[in-house]
């Protein structure tokens, strides 16, 4: 329902809103709000009566054009340079002034949520949209206040997103007319320009990776996570492609949350940073996921996606307007979703990777230095095909499986990872779900039977009692025999043909490694450089 704007107004006066002589739209429940964007001609429904949108000229995040305001507060604390660029505090009320101004006679959807399953670490967040299903996606994604809660707190964080407001970069500092800028001081979010609504949830995961590990010895992760029946919780770590979403939906376990976490200190465990989940759609199929087929239906939102001709039936393997097709929907769409999004301390890590050289083991256990070095290259490998102009496996390396949303150094969060390993005894595996007995072309792609059976053994301690063996290279644990596995693939030079070009493809991906650790090396302690591959400690970095 129509909140009148008088009311709403004291909400948005710390904002800059002295005025709003537009309609505002307070906590709207998600059919008010599906009625709106129809109405506002934002989207379509589909047969299953999710909402399609279109997201505009940005189909994806863009990492080039997110700020952080450089001040007193951040200035020695954020990793400053291409991942966090510094945008000047003028300029940035500069801009939040031009931006009230711009939304001052607008039709708005103002929103209150949290971030942060666990009440201890929860950020009270309002939120002011320029588009209704902008406002829907703020209900799916975060967290929603119990129905009739007092919201007229003071936020701890607040967000303005103006997809219809440009910058001029000429006056207002940004590199381009869209922009997504974080303000630890003004505690606040400003995005302009864009219509993709994953800044918005990005942003806030940017705000926690910087406040959790600063403020609350709360180490932030860009994971999934889930629990089994007798309370053990595990986490996943992986790139796309990795095999992330698919490895963590265990209908045997519940889902604690697809994509951020907070590991708290002491026995405290993990706690979700979200209400919803954020998953991708291209080539979906009913077979392959069935638990993100059955979450699109009312009250979802599907984006840039396309209907098959001549029906309301998405075709998920359309990719018309972008591969990054997505679906935002509530948590408690998916059936086996732990509420509230909590458990106890990981027993079991996993890093996912889609090595497609063939070079890593399909799984191996990784000890306190080997995990941080991993952790901090976060490793996976484009195929051919993937995207224009890769002709063969190309590395990808992201530090702690999320660069791009960290505002500390990495180190910061991988000393973090290590002390909770030793605290806790912790197991934590790597797991290759790439490519064996080749490299991509001459190889082949690991069976996904196989790979959930060593994710089994490892989650029911059926490798607790195995003899492991060095690899040779990278010096990590492999295990010499898993029940429904084949014992010839664990060690992957067994699994090629041509053992010399192996060992070579070996040494040239250790090289990788240690190229890209270069960068980190002088911030880097002894612990986490002895994880190093052979050819990266020989180089003396």
């Amino acid at each position: 329902m129509q909140d009148p704007a008088a009311n709403v107004l004291p909400r948005l006066q710390p904002l800059g809103f002295t005025r709003t002589s537009g309609p505002v739209h307070l906590n709207l429940t998600p059919a008010e709000l599906v009625e709106q964007a129809l109405r506002r001609g934002e989207g379509t429904l589909t047969d299953t009566g999710a909402l399609m949108a279109d997201t505009g000229k940005f189909t994806g995040r863009s990492p080039k054009d997110r700020f952080v305001v450089k001040d007193a507060s951040t200035e020695e604390s954020v990793w400053w340079g291409d991942i966090n660029i510094a945008f000047d505090p003028a300029k940035f009320e500069q801009l939040q002034a031009k931006m009230v101004q711009y939304l001052a006679d607008k039709e708005l959807f103002v929103r209150d949520a949290y971030a942060g399953a666990h009440p201890d670490y929860q950020l009270k967040l309002r939120v002011v949209n320029e588009l209704a299903w902008h406002n829907l996606f703020c209900y799916n994604m975060f967290l929603r206040p119990a129905e009739g809660a007092d919201t007229t707190w003071t936020p701890d964080f607040s967000i303005i997103c103006a997809p219809g407001f440009e910058a001029d970069p000429a006056v207002d500092g940004t590199r381009q007319s869209n922009f997504a800028i974080l303000n630890f001081e003004k505690k606040m979010i400003l995005i302009g320009g864009t219509g993709y609504a994953g800044e918005m949830k990005k942003g806030i995961f940017g705000v926690l990776n910087y406040l959790l590990p600063h403020e609350k010895n709360t180490l932030s992760m860009h994971c999934s996570a889930n629990i089994g029946e007798q309370g053990d919780t595990a986490i996943f770590f992986g790139l796309s492609g990795t095999g992330k979403t698919t490895l963590s939906a265990d209908p045997n376990r519940g889902l604690i949350g697809d994509d951020e976490h907070g590991w708290m200190p002491g026995n405290a465990g993990i706690f979700n940073f979200e209400g919803g989940c954020y998953a991708k759609v291209i080539d979906l199929s009913q077979e392959k996921e069935p638990q993100i087929w059955d979450a699109i239906r009312f009250g979802s939102i599907v984006e840039n996606t396309r209907f098959v001709p001549g029906t309301r039936t998405v075709d998920y393997n359309n990719k018309e307007v972008t591969e990054n097709t997505r679906t935002a929907y509530p948590i408690s769409f998916i059936d086996n979703a732990v509420e509230p999004s909590v458990g106890g301390v990981p027993k079991n890590i996993f890093f996912l990777t889609a090595d497609a050289f063939g070079v890593l083991p399909p799984i191996s256990k990784l000890d306190k230095s080997h995990a941080m070095y991993h952790f901090m290259s976060g490793y996976t490998a484009k195929v051919a095909g993937t995207e224009v102009g890769i002709t063969e496996p190309q590395t990808t390396f992201s530090a702690c499986f999320g660069q791009v949303f960290l505002p500390l150094h990495p180190t910061k969060y991988a000393e973090m990872l290590g002390k909770k390993m030793e605290e806790h005894d912790v197991n934590v595996w790597l797991i290759n779900t790439g490519w064996t007995g080749g490299s991509y072309g001459v190889g082949s792609r690991m069976k996904l039977p196989y790979t959930r059976a060593m994710i089994t053994a490892a989650l029911n301690g059926a490798l607790d009692d195995v003899e492991f063996v060095k690899h040779p290279v990278f010096g990590v644990e492999m295990p010499v025999s898993l029940a429904g596995v084949p014992a010839e693939i664990l060690d992957p030079r067994n699994t090629w043909s041509d053992k010399e070009a192996y060992d070579k493809t070996a040494a040239s991906l250790a090289e990788k490694f240690v190229h890209n650790f270069q960068k980190y090396a002088d911030f880097a302690n002894e612990e986490i450089l002895a994880g190093a591959p052979k050819v990266a400690a020989e180089a003396g970095v």
